[in-house]
């Protein structure tokens, strides 16, 4: 991944970041600020847990004016990003995603999916894995008679 100053990235870690911007870059670390909480977060630039977000025309997205755009088109120019759309009053606007409100959450699978924010299948398979094991301890025979609640009484 390439990282320049003023990008936006959000981070898979932490969600209640919001949305980050690159504000420093030093060998193989990056500087993150975090404007919706108020902090800076330095991550490795090879294992960093970032995912660098683009809208695409039809989404909305809110400036930090506090005004909603529907993306009509995405330009790149140097690394950074040009979001051109329309406001309420179809007025059409261009921003810079360093104009992005930093409240962005991306809560609901699809949002995760069509941004590309999604698990390895390393974990989804670990995820399906505890689910078999889990149906087969509840199909299980014994069940009630697993893990029972005991303790020593005192003679």
């Amino acid at each position: 991944m390439d990282y320049i100053i003023g990008q936006r990235w959000v981070s898979h870690a932490d969600a209640q970041l919001g949305l980050g911007i690159v504000v420093g870059l030093e060998g193989r670390r990056v500087t993150l600020a975090f404007p919706a909480v108020g902090e800076e977060r330095t991550y490795a630039t090879d294992n960093a847990p970032l995912s660098r977000l683009r809208f695409k025309a039809g989404d909305h997205i809110c400036t930090v004016a506090q005004v909603e755009l529907l993306v009509t088109a995405v330009t790149e120019n140097e690394g950074l990003l040009r979001y051109t759309g329309t406001d309420h009053h179809e007025r059409e606007v261009t921003i810079s995603e360093l104009e992005l409100d930093a409240y962005v959450q991306l809560t609901t699978p699809q949002q995760r999916l069509l941004n590309g924010h999604f698990d390895s299948t390393a974990a989804f398979a670990l995820r399906v894995a505890t689910l078999l094991h889990t149906d087969s301890l509840q199909r299980s025979p014994a069940r009630g008679l697993l893990g029972s609640r005991t303790s020593l009484l005192p003679h």
